[in-house]
């Protein structure tokens, strides 16, 4: 056992007299909330950082989810074709919103939905396309563009693992009718708790804004069933002062990323899971693979590094089409490229402000662990 742990990630945060300094307005407005002064200078920075038309900031990465799917309005009922290899919030959304997700399996080279199976899955009650740019990894969004303009479907991408990515050098946050990220602590950029939903459909965002904040337009108006998402500001503070130091730590990200895969591409029997080259990336997780043919385990492997005090996360275990919370429900789903990524894949320690020994030890026991 070491005399410290490793944990799976570590929050960036900005010095700390520089957010108490921001945040001690708040002590003479008493304005903590209810799309407050830090909150709209947060809302226009990001949009114009990730180069998008509109943006909307919300409470948590969930309830933009939840929001953008009550935003289309689709009948109680209709088909969300979508990725089981993701966080449960993004089926969560689906079927909190009345609407049946269909699972549709992933590519196993980079965990993305396979964009050569979603037609065979589309049906008359099919009405939009969810799928998930998971670790980073940017989706195949023409395709997916092209399959959805010939049916008529919506694209709503999950966009939680991707902040600030480009593809083509377009912000991700363009793809689609609708991104959703999240900003919560353990992303490449946080607001302690938060999201958001960028678009480039001005109506759209209107009704957006109308259900963030009970449907209220006026002190006597309500003009739509909506619910609570607003950022207080709190976490728009940390917001405001992660974004003005996000290039510098990414910076520091991608050198450690780079020294860490590195020395893991030497390790035989491990494989990395990375994404199109014709994207940037945000260096926010590093994901691993154990290959066949080893006799080793992800499993194996996860209880090993456990024991040396080094919490790895099995990302994404189960499926969330396998969850108890669906009783079985999607059990039947042929999910073979998903389930066996979902048995294999193991994400490490790694964060901005990973020691360069830490990551040494990681890779070192993973290849003990192989070797045995």
């Amino acid at each position: 056992m070491m005399d410290k742990k490793i944990y799976v990630t570590c929050s960036t945060m900005p010095p700390y007299e520089e957010y108490i300094e921001m945040i001690r307005p708040l002590w003479d407005t008493h304005m903590l909330t209810n799309m407050g002064t830090y909150h709209n200078e947060l809302e226009n920075q990001l949009r114009e950082y990730l180069g998008v038309h509109q943006f909307v900031l919300t409470v948590n990465g969930h309830m933009a989810l939840e929001i953008a799917l009550q935003a289309f309005d689709f009948p109680a009922g209709s088909e969300v074709i979508t990725t089981p290899f993701t966080f449960i919030s993004t089926t969560h959304a689906i079927i909190r919103n009345r609407l049946t997700p269909v699972f549709c399996d992933i590519k196993s080279a980079d965990g993305t939905i396979d964009e050569c199976k979603i037609e065979e899955l589309i049906t008359e009650k099919t009405v939009a396309i969810m799928p998930v740019h998971v670790y980073g990894n940017v989706c195949n969004v023409e395709e997916i563009q092209r399959i959805a303009d010939r049916y008529g479907l919506k694209v709503i991408y999950d966009a939680a693992h991707t902040f600030g990515v480009k593809y083509r050098d377009i912000g991700i946050g363009n793809y689609g009718d609708v991104s959703i990220f999240s900003f919560h602590a353990t992303k490449a950029f946080n607001t302690i708790e938060g999201g958001g939903i960028s678009c480039s459909d001005c109506q759209f965002i209107e009704k957006v804004h109308n259900l963030r904040n009970f449907g209220i337009r006026g002190e006597e108006l309500v003009v739509d069933i909506g619910m609570n998402a607003k950022m207080n500001e709190f976490a728009a503070v940390m917001g405001l002062c992660n974004l003005k130091h996000y290039e510098s730590v990414l910076a520091e990200r991608r050198e450690k990323y780079e020294y860490y895969t590195g020395r893991l591409r030497e390790v035989e029997g491990v494989r990395l899971l990375e994404g199109s080259r014709e994207a940037s990336r945000n260096y926010g997780y590093l994901p691993i693979v154990l290959e066949e043919g080893y006799g080793k385990t992800r499993d194996g492997l996860y209880d090993y590094l456990k024991e040396n005090d080094i919490y790895s996360r099995k990302y994404f275990y189960p499926l969330t089409s396998d969850q108890e919370c669906f009783k079985g429900s999607y059990r039947h789903v042929h999910l073979k490229c998903a389930r066996e990524l979902a048995e294999s894949v193991l994400v490490l320690p790694f964060s901005a402000v990973i020691k360069k020994a830490d990551m040494d030890l990681v890779v070192d026991l993973v290849e003990q662990f192989v070797a045995e």
